[in-house]
């Protein structure tokens, strides 16, 4: 058993990826696009395989090849995502897969390890919804669908929040009427937990120590961002909470807010629930700060002298500073902090200023490696650091399919 599928599926669209286990490369990638609109659209990628040193194989390119076409559905989308195996390669009669592995957003409390899907475990992705009303649905389109184009092999649910159901019953209950809580499972759940699960993982690998006597902090700042504090091994704090709106600032999300603002916008402003949850999830974080979501584009206003990105960056930065020594005091020390994500693997501005007053705590950034351009993993501290700080490329997909492969063999 080697060879997996790895769907993450969304409402109007999915992405797959075909990997070979083995070596844990990656066969064949591909997005399916548009899903229910006039016009869908599909990528699919052959990528090149590496020969043996010394076997004079030459250097060949990935291939990427897109159409347009009507995507009813998403079993359309499989079906399409099948023709292009059959016509780009690789064959899936040469290479099919053993298992088929799905990111699923919302495992409530119920669900903390890789789970072999089974019309129970359908079910229960259904009903909790209810907490992810934007991406429960849809993976579970793409599971439903997926199932139908590959009804022999076992088929594996990974969830977004199992990495976080070690947090203790402090770190996870707010502070809210309990049995009203209780009754609409009202608690921290956080979310990222395949990335930080990855990336801590290969951290205690990189610097060849055992993982379950780290102290480790990792931030996954991408569009959407959260920091979790890892010790052991274990999630012990995670700053995105019931949803993944609360927290660090996003590219379009808030993070923190103090709910009385919400109160004050309905009564004042005269905004429903809807357009408050429109606000805080869509027009905020970077994007409501300084009108662009990207940070590549606040650094550049920035740059320019922008008084609104300026902000935005500061804002931005002063949420990392603030998580960062609240994690320290969870800790009580760390042995290293990553950063990973678009842009904690790609902002060294970023990376110096959210560490930049962690002095008292022996963290000391090597400017020269900050800003190295290099691509992997990588040290990006001083040598006397008491901390270790790394930046760490995440692969969700890649520790999609390992779970997967460990579900597919229980």
């Amino acid at each position: 058993m080697s060879i997996v599928l790895v769907v993450n599926s969304g409402s109007s669209s999915f992405k797959y990826q075909l990997l070979d286990m083995a070596r844990e490369g990656v066969l064949a990638s591909g997005l399916v696009e548009r899903i229910g609109q006039q016009s869908g659209r599909c990528r699919h990628t052959v990528h090149a395989v590496p020969g043996e040193p010394g076997q004079g194989v030459p250097t060949m390119l990935d291939a990427t090849y897109e159409r347009e076409l009507p995507i009813p559905d998403h079993f359309a989308g499989f079906a399409a995502m099948l023709e292009d195996f059959a016509a780009h390669g690789p064959s899936l009669d040469e290479n099919p897969p053993d298992a088929v592995g799905h990111r699923v957003v919302h495992g409530g409390a119920r669900f903390f390890e890789p789970t072999l899907i089974t019309p129970l475990v359908e079910i229960n992705i259904e009903e909790l919804s209810v907490l992810a009303p934007l991406h429960n649905p849809a993976n579970l389109a793409g599971i439903v669908a997926a199932k139908r184009a590959f009804p022999d092999v076992p088929h594996v649910a990974v969830f977004d929040t199992a990495f976080h159901q070690t947090l203790a019953p402090d770190a996870y209950t707010y502070a809210i009427d309990a049995e009203l809580a209780a009754h609409h499972r009202i608690r921290r759940y956080g979310f990222h937990g395949t990335s930080h699960k990855f990336v801590s993982e290969a951290a205690a690998a990189f610097v060849n120590r055992p993982y379950a006597q780290l102290k480790q902090i990792v931030f996954h700042l991408g569009n959407g961002a959260s920091v979790t504090a890892v010790d052991g091994g274990r999630s012990v704090e995670t700053s995105m909470g019931f949803t993944p709106l609360e927290g660090l600032v996003m590219g379009t999300r808030s993070g923190d807010v103090d709910p009385a603002a919400l109160f004050q916008l309905a009564r004042r402003a005269g905004l429903g629930i809807d357009e408050l949850d429109d606000l805080l999830n869509k027009r905020s974080g970077l994007k409501g700060l300084s009108g662009f979501s990207d940070m590549r584009d606040v650094q550049a206003g920035r740059a320019r002298g922008d008084a609104a990105a300026t902000l935005a960056f500061d804002v931005y930065v002063h949420r990392l500073r603030a998580y960062a020594g609240s994690y320290l005091a969870q800790l009580d020390g760390a042995d290293i902090i990553s950063f990973t994500a678009g842009v904690g693997e790609n902002s060294p501005e970023v990376r110096a200023a959210a560490l930049s007053t962690l002095g008292f705590a022996g963290v000391q950034i090597d400017a020269e490696r900050n800003e190295a351009a290099d691509r992997g993993i990588r040290v990006i501290s001083t040598d006397d650091s008491a901390v270790t700080v790394l930046v760490v490329p995440t692969n969700e997909e890649l520790e999609i399919a390992r779970q997967t492969l460990v579900a597919a063999r229980a």
